[in-house]
């Protein structure tokens, strides 16, 4: 094992450590779920959801469920608390995740004079303050679920941004995390922690790479790895480690099957040279992104990169197929007549992880599923930006939903001085109609829909042919 992977196993094995640290248990989402996802821009322009969402859709392809992105760029908790009856509310959730602070903490308010002295204060009891409203809003609201997530963490400590370090954010923000703990505990409410752990991978590969961060751009926003990580977080919080897409053993020599964990095998026929069977599994692998995404807030890269910091696959990506006693040599693995690749007859006995072989038929079938959901993501993110002008300006002048001239002339002002009004100007010119974003929502479904409808594992005819 040379140098960068012993460095690798070390920090996976010390972040598993951090992970486990704090013992924490959400509950699993379950058949007919709607679960919605509260928070700010890392919610709203990000992917943890979606990630989630793609889990669920692969490793339980006949479970349904349904994500909402219910994340505003910009919110602070009293903003996500005034939105709360009609975003949250009108989905009938049975489910709600709730992550703030990043924005509650401040950014410029820590250049001013005082601000070690006024303001590090203010933020925090401002925030508690503003909270206890929306606390009581959730409690009066039993029917569903709540979680809370301790928000992925501000890095003050990266080298790759010197632009955006605002001194004493940090401890706010920890203080905030501290205090949502607090709260869940005493509510008796599950939590997930994305912020300790994150910290935790961002200061050690730090060590070696000060520029590291899984918020390299501004500090603040997760990059597309980040977002694996979170959902990574999520999902080991849920339980669900340990659940393999399928582990399946088979004896060339006696065709016998002595293993088939979550699939089926049968007709196995053959020898200990040219062995072939059929494979039904009962979930798919999870696919990863094949180009490079580029998000709303300078995110960019692939998801797949988030594999490096976590132990994703051998927690929940694992396909493995062994087979014993072959003759010794090297064979080459076909299913359904495609050739996918060559392994030792050694390997083979160890076991391979098909989910690791992208040109296999389920992880094609994967990959679909993939592009389907970010379809979907892409269409929910013009929602997400007609939200954003609904409430973070038109309700502010009490034209909330309004959609008519007034609403319009509005957008227009603002968007001369405001950039971030200018930026979904065009978007709130086609949202504006009631009948636009049904349609939008109709595309969202259609395309969720057929998700479900191909996302049904498959038999695959495997053969091993001795070729040396």
């Amino acid at each position: 094992m040379n140098f960068k992977k012993k460095l690798l196993s070390a920090l996976i094995l010390y972040v598993s450590v951090s992970i486990n640290a704090k013992a924490q248990s959400i509950p699993a989402f379950k058949a007919g779920d709607r679960v919605a996802f509260v928070g700010n821009s890392i919610t709203d322009g990000g992917h943890y959801h979606a990630y989630i969402w793609m889990y669920y859709m692969t490793h339980f392809p006949n479970m349904r469920i349904t994500c909402y992105n219910v994340g505003i760029g910009g919110d602070n908790v009293k903003q996500m608390s005034d939105r709360f009856e009609a975003e949250v509310l009108s989905k009938k959730p049975t489910v709600m995740t709730l992550t703030w602070g990043m924005n509650d903490s401040g950014y410029f308010e820590w250049f001013k004079p005082d601000a070690k002295t006024n303001y590090a204060k203010w933020s925090v009891d401002t925030a508690e303050a503003r909270y206890a409203v929306f606390d009581k809003k959730l409690k009066a609201h039993p029917e569903f679920k709540k979680i809370f997530i301790l928000g992925s963490p501000y890095d003050s400590t990266t080298t790759s941004n010197k632009n955006r370090f605002y001194p004493g954010k940090y401890s706010a923000f920890a203080r905030m995390i501290d205090f949502q703990e607090a709260t869940a505990k005493k509510n008796g409410w599950p939590y997930v922690d994305f912020n300790h752990p994150m910290t935790a991978i961002n200061r050690e590969y730090q060590k070696a790479d000060t520029n590291f961060s899984l918020t390299p751009y501004d500090r603040i926003h997760p990059d597309y790895a980040g977002h694996l990580v979170m959902a990574y977080l999520f999902l080991k919080a849920q339980g669900l480690a340990g659940k393999p897409v399928a582990d399946f053993a088979v004896n060339a020599k006696t065709k016998a099957v002595s293993k088939s964990e979550n699939c089926t095998i049968s007709n196995v026929s053959g020898t200990e040279r040219n062995i072939s069977f059929d494979y039904l599994a009962k979930s798919l692998p999870f696919a990863f992104d094949t180009v490079e995404f580029k998000g709303p807030w300078g995110q960019h890269g692939r998801q797949k990169e988030g594999v490096k910091y976590v132990p994703f696959m051998q927690d929940f990506d694992k396909e493995l197929l062994t087979v014993k006693n072959l003759k010794s040599g090297t064979y080459e693995l076909s299913m359904d007549g495609q050739a996918i690749g060559r392994w030792s007859s050694k390997d083979l006995e160890v076991g391979i992880n098909l989910a690791e072989q992208t040109y296999t038929p389920e992880y094609q079938q994967s990959l679909a599923i993939l592009t389907l959901n970010e379809e979907r993501w892409e269409i929910e993110r013009r929602l997400r930006n007609y939200a954003y002008v609904e409430f973070d300006l038109l309700n502010q002048k009490h034209l909330l939903y309004a959609d008519n001239e007034a609403a319009m002339d509005t957008v227009n002002k603002e968007s001369k001085k405001n950039p971030f009004v200018g930026g979904n100007r065009d978007n709130y010119i086609k949202a504006q109609y009631k009948a636009v974003r049904d349609g939008w929502q109709r595309e969202q479904d259609a395309l969720v829909d057929e998700i479900y409808a191909v996302n049904k594992p498959k038999v695959h005819h495997i053969i091993l042919q001795l070729v040396n």
